[in-house]
């Protein structure tokens, strides 16, 4: 593998099935893009009190979005609103949410898919008179699962090296 082939982690954009805002796809921070297995220790009960460790259901964290607040009309803050404020007297509408890892040249290199996710959290970052920042807001989803492609971009570079 050359350094030509290494992916770059700051051309990204996330995009939220219906929405037709592009303000709703500029990201600062993308957070939570892992899997984990969970282990069960389960105690065999013999002289030499050994554990086995058995894989169990695998777990992924909730996804967290960062941007600095520039819209104040946004779909995708409509929706976390009316998700978070509806007190569960109607049912949660959930949207997949797409993150695209580009090169520069705006061609995909990677993409991860959220499935059926919903808006859990909205805030936004510590107000400090001391320091001269961009406010931040943070959107936190809950999902079903999430999905990992790789490009063809990507791929016929790296066929085409071999």
């Amino acid at each position: 593998m050359e350094y030509n082939d290494l992916l770059t982690g700051f051309y990204f954009n996330v995009k939220v099935d219906g929405s037709s805002s592009d303000a709703d796809a500029s990201f600062q921070e993308v957070h939570g893009l892992y899997k984990e297995m969970n282990i069960e220790e389960v105690n065999t009960n013999d002289e030499n009190h050994s554990t086995y460790r058995l894989p169990s259901t695998a777990k992924c964290p909730n996804l967290i979005l960062r941007r600095g607040i520039a819209s104040t009309n946004s779909e995708l803050i409509a929706w976390c609103q009316n998700t978070i404020d509806c007190d569960l007297d109607k049912p949660i509408q959930t949207k997949n949410i797409s993150l695209t890892l580009t090169n520069e040249n705006g061609e995909s290199c990677m993409s991860w898919r959220f499935v059926k996710a919903y808006p859990i959290k909205y805030s936004v970052a510590d107000l400090k008179s001391t320091e001269n920042s961009i406010l931040l807001e943070i959107l936190e989803f809950s999902y079903q699962c999430f999905e990992v492609e790789t490009s063809p971009v990507k791929e016929s570079k790296l066929k085409s090296r071999r």
